[in-house]
């Protein structure tokens, strides 16, 4: 399969970034015994992550705008294209030594995200997409499940943490779909949890108070997977409003109905 320009250098900034990422979280074992804590070695280790992506994706379109999370966006002398990254997503995954996290790389065209990666080296899994083209992991071709019955559906979500706002929406969204369901699984990182669904390892994934970069990659390879995907509220925008719903065709009407609370 051959895929675009573009594609290529987002796909080969991605694996870079993560075996940078990967021979730091090596030694987050090891912090974890000092007094000072992991902490301030992570946050080196995420920065330092997002300067190689924006080095090599700048130099590879400099003309393009660049926002990511750890620094300040950059306008591009083209306005219509931007890079969106999130160098760590799942960062307190990283900080605990738990090997579920990814670098995301998305690109968006006059506002529509039209380009995603999310690479998972600690399983050496890459997930791919472009607007049109599919969506694959590493070179396998990647769809969203046909289960249709909730009860034999496994969903996703963040669980707000720190007294967050919408911790109440959240429980109740908990307490109208777990009987209804066959599982609800948090694994703290909303881009892959997006590129399981495109696999079609969960059925559906919801969550709120989402940041761009937490799931603009996300975003298209689930629907280039045949996920539906729609923000929380049916009149309003993912990426503004950081909340979003997704799930298979046949499970979606059922699964946003409980999650909408109609």
């Amino acid at each position: 399969m051959q895929f675009s320009a573009n594609l290529n250098v987002m796909m080969k900034t991605a694996r870079t970034a993560g075996r940078s990422l990967l021979k730091d979280f090596t030694e987050v074992e090891n912090l974890q015994v000092s007094s000072k804590g992991p902490g301030d070695f992570v946050s080196k280790a995420d920065h330092r992550a997002e300067e190689i992506i924006r080095e090599a994706l700048m130099t590879a379109r400099p003309t393009y705008g660049f926002l990511g999370e750890e620094g300040k966006e950059i306008d591009g002398e083209d306005p219509t294209r931007r890079w969106v990254v999130d160098p760590l997503d799942g960062t307190t995954n990283f900080l605990h030594g738990l090997p579920h996290w990814a670098v995301s790389i998305a690109l968006e065209h006059k506002g529509q995200i039209v380009a995603g990666v999310i690479y998972d080296p600690v399983k050496d899994e890459l997930f791919h997409a472009e607007k049109g083209a599919g969506a694959w992991m590493n070179q396998s071709r990647i769809r969203v499940s046909g289960r249709s019955r909730m009860i034999e559906c496994i969903f996703a979500t963040g669980l707000p943490f720190g007294g967050r706002s919408d911790l109440p929406a959240t429980l109740k969204d908990l307490g109208r779909l777990l009987p209804a369901v066959a599982g609800v699984r948090r694994f703290g990182s909303a881009a892959l949890d997006l590129a399981y669904v495109a696999a079609g390892r969960y059925d559906g994934f919801w969550e709120r108070r989402l940041n761009a970069w937490d799931m603009a990659a996300g975003l298209v390879i689930a629907k280039e997977a045949g996920a539906f995907v729609e923000p929380l509220n049916p009149e309003g925008d993912i990426l503004a409003d950081g909340e979003v719903i997704c799930a298979n065709e046949p499970i979606f009407p059922q699964f946003a109905k409980v999650i909408r609370g109609a």
